[in-house]
């Protein structure tokens, strides 16, 4: 990924054209340039106008890029075999937003995907994108959300009729590999600070080993500094003063509202690029909720899910292999 979020994409829209020189993060690998092949799952809602404006941007940039394409949508019970192996085959999937049924025990195809591929880690890049009037200026956060347990583990049940458990599950090895990402991603992208989220002065155990996992891993990186903060506190302080944040690491739960505040103080859930990535593979999806249809946010999505694909294709997938 680019030294600082989207660079590529500030400067088109500043009517500059990108250097030609690579930074070293680009600095080509064997095999850059050959054709690849990547899955691509349109989804609900605005998905389809989203996903089909990146085909139009891969062609109009003569890209050597292909879509393999499957039709998934949100009602159904699970993911396709057939979708899964393409995207083990392929490593890199281009996602539209699919809806999540609320309640009657049906299992969110987004989850199912995450944990079939073992897509630990959540990123969605904040920025102030220029012609974008915003409450704050100098927005720049990653939030980095662990991505396969805590509450959204999905593990529920009725112990008698009207009382419901819910599990949250956190483990040493879940948060250290979550922890290590951000700490790397930090590091590789010249970032300064990483701040993990948590709640653990009351979830004391759960919380308590994320935090010990994040301060083991942080001693490991002198070079960047750590800081660690409340979740209500981090929600009160980026509505307030957001350019304070640069990274931010948390548990499952925390990191979906953290970063739909953080998105919304920076223009919009809409505007700001998402990616799911594993040890093997990497789904890039957009901001917006699938039951966005608006042309408006339509425009938004297209620039910045486009910029992120197109950046993240390059760094991530040839990493992957």
């Amino acid at each position: 990924m680019a030294r600082r979020s989207l660079p590529i994409l500030k400067q088109l829209l500043h009517g500059q054209h990108p250097p030609l020189s690579r930074s070293v993060t680009y600095m080509p690998r064997p095999g850059d340039g050959a054709p690849r092949t990547v899955t691509l799952i349109p989804g609900d809602g605005i998905g389809p106008l989203v996903t089909g404006a990146v085909e139009q941007v891969m062609e109009a940039m003569h890209a050597p890029i292909f879509f393999e394409k499957f039709e998934v949508h949100g009602d159904m019970k699970t993911i396709p075999t057939e979708v899964l192996e393409s995207i083990r085959k392929n490593k890199v999937c281009l996602k539209g937003g699919l809806n999540t049924p609320m309640g009657g025990g049906v299992s969110s195809l987004n989850v199912q995907l995450r944990k079939e591929l073992d897509l630990y880690a959540s990123l969605v890049n904040c920025i102030n994108f220029p012609g974008l009037v915003t409450r704050h200026e100098n927005v720049d956060i990653v939030v980095i959300r662990e991505n396969t347990e805590g509450e959204y583990a999905g593990l529920e049940h009725e112990v008698v009729p009207g009382v419901v458990e819910s599990l949250k599950v956190i483990t040493k090895f879940c948060s250290e590999r979550i922890a290590k990402y951000a700490f790397e991603y930090a590091y590789l992208n010249n970032r300064k600070t990483v701040t993990a989220v948590h709640k653990a002065n009351i979830m004391k155990l759960a919380d308590g080993l994320f935090l010990e996992s994040c301060r083991e891993i942080a001693s490991k990186y002198p070079s960047i500094k750590y800081n660690e903060i409340i979740v209500d506190n981090c929600c009160m302080q980026l509505v307030s003063k957001p350019e304070q944040f640069d990274v931010m690491v948390t548990p499952n739960l925390y990191g979906n509202l953290v970063a739909n505040t953080a998105a919304g103080i920076a223009g919009g859930t809409g505007v700001m690029p998402g990616g799911n990535v594993g040890a093997d593979h990497a789904v890039f999806e957009q901001g917006a909720s699938a039951g966005n249809v608006g042309k408006q946010k339509f425009d938004f999505c297209f620039f910045g899910d486009s910029d992120f694909f197109v950046n993240n294709l390059a760094v991530e997938a040839g990493i992957l292999e």
